[in-house]
């Protein structure tokens, strides 16, 4: 985690407040003696992410589509637009929602930030970059995106969301900031939302195939949560515009991440090679040179441990799923 000190906001609003990250950060905040107004539609946010914090002095929670408006009465200090469809299993299935939060959403959401008077900021994402060409990539690189390819709502709702906010800021002055996320991971993730961490957790532990793309050698940077939380609440309390990325810059090949999955798991599995999915990247890794130099921010927990601490939560939610499911008749 960052040794910067924990931000002094008294009320932030936290867009897609009820998704993995989202939930993370909620609870953050309120350990700082923030208090949070998580909104959330639940097209992809879970109500049992933020049923901890349901009671917890300060924490509301609003239920609402932020592309039809953010019905918040009580002026934020910070609005964190984390809203979004974020796996390629959602927003696949959800393309028009997904571009229409990207647009839509982030107006509401920088709208909300002006009249308040409050800091504003939009978690990007690395896949701005495309099928990079260059990498490491760094916040100058624009990226290599097939516009009409079957990831472009994502890539492009985000790429969208960047160009509103810097309009935004250019035009009325709002005091924004861009962070660009890398693969992030840990507890809380649905694991069957096609990303490959827990996608290969959960084949391990039900001791399947885990299912490699391709050939394996693609490369992802993996950044626990924490570390990514720590990161977003730095990049806020800084006052920097961005964008700025924030991820591991250590890579590894799916193929090792299939392997070390099945070797801290202790399970039997074996690994399967399917086909690779349309536009996937054969690179990701983020040069970290500006959080690092800005924010004294750059990842702690690695890879070895953050899995560890995924694959036991994994474990624990089965373990709590079979002990509720009714016994078989006999």
């Amino acid at each position: 985690m960052t040794t910067a000190n924990p931000p002094s906001w008294k009320h932030a609003v936290v867009t897609g407040g009820a998704g993995f990250l989202g939930s993370h950060l909620c609870a953050a905040l309120l350990d700082a003696g923030t208090a949070v107004t998580c909104v959330d539609d639940f097209s992809t946010g879970r109500a049992e992410n933020i049923s901890p914090l349901l009671d917890r002095p300060g924490f509301t929670l609003v239920h609402a589509n932020v592309a039809e408006g953010i019905p918040v009465k009580r002026p934020p200090d910070v609005v964190l637009h984390l809203a979004s469809p974020a796996s390629p299993a959602d927003y696949l299935r959800l393309p028009l929602h997904t571009m229409e939060t990207g647009s839509l959403g982030t107006r509401h959401a920088l709208e909300l930030a002006h009249t308040s008077s409050a800091r504003f900021l939009l978690t990007s994402t690395s896949e701005v970059y495309g099928d990079p060409q260059q990498n490491p990539q760094d916040e100058r690189y624009w990226g290599n995106v097939n516009p009409v390819g079957p990831r472009s709502v994502y890539d492009e709702a985000k790429r969208f969301a960047e160009a509103l906010t810097t309009a935004h800021a250019e035009t009325h002055g709002t005091d924004t900031c861009i962070v660009r996320l890398f693969n992030t991971y840990g507890p809380r993730m649905r694991g069957h939302d096609g990303r490959a961490v827990p996608t290969f957790v959960r084949q391990a532990l039900a001791g399947e195939p885990l299912t490699v793309t391709g050939d394996g050698r693609q490369t992802r940077s993996l950044c626990y949560v924490d570390d990514t939380v720590a990161g977003i609440l730095a990049a806020a309390a800084h006052g920097m515009r961005g964008p700025v990325n924030l991820g591991n810059p250590a890579e590894i090949t799916m193929l090792d991440l299939a392997r070390l999955v099945i070797e801290l798991s202790d399970s039997g599995s074996d690994i399967r090679f399917i086909e690779r999915p349309v536009d996937d990247p054969a690179v990701r890794c983020p040069d970290i040179t500006l959080a690092r130099d800005k924010l004294g921010w750059e990842p702690r927990v690695r890879a070895e441990e953050g899995l560890r601490r995924t694959i036991a939560w994994f474990r624990a939610e089965a373990d709590a799923d079979g002990a509720a499911r009714p016994a078989a008749d006999a």
